[in-house]
């Protein structure tokens, strides 16, 4: 076996398919979000603007975060020291789980080293505490959710997304005896569409199924104190599990689980996703227990995060361009060609500094590849300006489509 050969082949089959994805390097700027330093292949450095970035309210450089891990690594130095069982338990790590469980008013909740781990930790643990789980995932659920549910061993139906009739027929075929769980998003990040989230909790009650959320991309920017589209709507109480994210709107990194005291210790004692990881470093926690009580009290970013988006959104549709529209803060522009959709990318970063990764097979389904734009409050009306004159004129450039504008 040329084990080489073998690697060199699947790396030209996503060459070949346009898929072959390239790192950026870059230097974020403290004080200048979205701006940033684009350390060029040929050892130049050139200032771009990054709109593709998921520090949506630019928390990364708040002085409130800053302040808090500046503290926490003056008081307890850099690493944690150790899994959660074992010294790796700071009072920081304390302070944030009672901070997240506060947000989503739940008794308690569960810090991991990312939202992915969360996902996949806690769906793949599950059935050890319920045997004969059955769990009914979205057909578009994150990769996380899909991993975890695919490694538990368990049962599971697929529905499609945000079908609720088909969930229904699914929950209506299985054992009314069985214990069930329903996964879903409120806010999936592809297409930026929500959720049905009143609808299946209505299912999860006939059904006696418990609910599992993913607010990873609402947590911090949707509901009166940040803890996402179930609190918008006045849902929270009928979620069991709500997973989030400390490194999008938060601006920090690590992931988490909000839920009952019991499930959470549950999780805690069984998921070895979490009883063999190191933990965050406390300072990472601190500055994350910052973000999230800040944000509980300061809507004005979320505000203006919102009306940014709005306005680029309706730019990008005056000039026809095919962009997808479900009311949330992210902004889809539909290109339909994993090459054309590279040469986009690289050409806005190149010719104008703006940094835009696309996004291809198997992130999204083929034909749909896209640019995927997050605008945030630090992006002002001189950076909408600058991109939206940008796409037009690669748009024309690169004789795409374009849609029918009304008179």
């Amino acid at each position: 076996m040329d084990y080489t050969a073998g690697l060199e082949a699947a790396l030209n089959r996503l060459h070949e398919e346009g898929r072959y994805r390239t790192f950026i390097d870059i230097e974020r700027r403290n004080g200048q979000f979205p701006s940033a330093v684009w350390c060029r292949p040929d050892g130049q450095e050139q200032d771009i603007t990054v709109w593709c970035g998921n520090d949506y309210l630019g928390m990364g450089q708040h002085p409130v975060v800053l302040q808090a891990m500046h503290d926490a690594i003056d008081s307890a130095g850099a690493g944690s020291g150790g899994t959660r069982n074992i010294s790796g338990t700071t009072v920081y790590h304390k302070e944030l789980e009672a901070e997240l469980a506060d947000l989503h008013q739940k008794e308690a909740a569960l810090v991991f080293t990312s939202a992915y781990i969360a996902n996949d930790a806690t769906l793949s643990t599950l059935p050890k505490l319920f045997p004969g789980l059955i769990i009914y995932s979205d057909e578009l659920n994150h990769a996380s959710m899909i991993e975890g549910v695919r490694r538990n061993g368990g049962a599971k139906r697929i529905f499609r997304h945000n079908d609720v009739a088909h969930l229904r027929e699914l929950l209506a075929a299985d054992d009314p005896a069985a214990p069930k769980l329903i996964a879903f998003e409120s806010v999936y990040s592809m297409d930026g569409d929500f959720g049905p989230i009143k609808e299946i909790c209505d299912l999860a009650d006939q059904f006696n199924a418990l609910t599992y959320i993913d607010e990873v991309h609402a947590v911090g920017m949707y509901g009166p104190r940040g803890a996402g589209v179930a609190e918008r709507d006045g849902l929270m109480h009928r979620i069991d599990i709500i997973n989030g994210t400390l490194a999008k709107a938060y601006g920090v990194m690590g992931g988490y689980i909000a839920a009952s005291e019991k499930m959470c210790d549950a999780v805690r004692s069984y998921a070895p996703g979490f009883i063999f990881t190191t933990s965050l470093a406390p300072a990472v926690a601190a500055g994350a227990a910052a973000s999230v009580r800040h944000l509980k009290t300061d809507a004005t970013l979320r505000d203006q995060h919102q009306l940014q988006a709005k306005i680029l959104k309706m730019r990008l549709k005056g000039m026809g361009l095919p962009i997808i529209d479900h009311g949330s803060h992210i902004v889809p522009v539909i290109v339909g060609d994993p090459v054309h959709t590279k040469k986009l990318s690289d050409m806005l970063l190149e010719r104008f500094g703006i940094y835009v990764q696309p996004i291809n097979f198997p992130t999204v389904p083929r034909g749909t590849e896209r640019l995927r734009f997050t605008p945030s409050p630090v992006h002002g009306p001189k950076e909408i300006d600058h991109l939206v004159k940008a796409m037009d004129e690669l748009w024309s450039h690169c004789a795409l489509n374009r849609a029918e504008l009304s008179a």
